[in-house]
């Protein structure tokens, strides 16, 4: 998975924030596809073109909440989808795990910034109406974690 920005292939500057959930994007995909460790994963990472441009603060925390949660963090969502975990492609779970770790672990990030990130995510990695898909399933989610911020 390259992890070339959307704004980048459009000619803006990508917001450092954005760009730092992209790499954390790559390192959940990386672990579920690759079974690469968080170290592995943040060494690669600290190599690629225009890391240094992403909030390296939320990279870091992001990163290492989201592998330490990944298996709860599938639990509170399996209510939420429709199909088995087996059927989900790897960049939408992927993009999941984020939103759900941040809903669940990031309280000081409003309930729609962290939807509308996963939505633009999933319109520039996943498949064609993966951002459908992730919208839904975050929204739910997002009615259980965050009940009095929600719309």
């Amino acid at each position: 998975m390259s992890v070339q920005p959307a704004a980048a292939r459009a000619g803006k500057r990508p917001n450092p924030r954005h760009r730092a959930r992209e790499f954390v994007l790559q390192g959940i995909y990386q672990s579920l596809v690759g079974g690469q460790d968080e170290a592995a994963i943040r060494s690669q990472a600290a190599g690629v073109v225009g890391f240094d441009k992403a909030d390296g603060e939320l990279y870091s925390a992001l990163l290492a909440r989201t592998m330490a949660d990944l298996a709860a963090l599938e639990r509170a969502l399996t209510p939420h989808i429709d199909r088995p975990w087996t059927e989900i492609s790897p960049i939408e779970r992927s993009i999941l795990l984020l939103g759900a770790c941040e809903f669940k672990h990031f309280p000081e990030t409003p309930y729609r910034v962290v939807l509308n990130e996963a939505i633009e995510l999933a319109k520039s990695f996943g498949g064609t109406d993966g951002h459908r898909f992730v919208n839904g399933v975050l929204d739910k989610l997002a009615a259980d974690l965050r009940p009095n911020e929600r719309r």
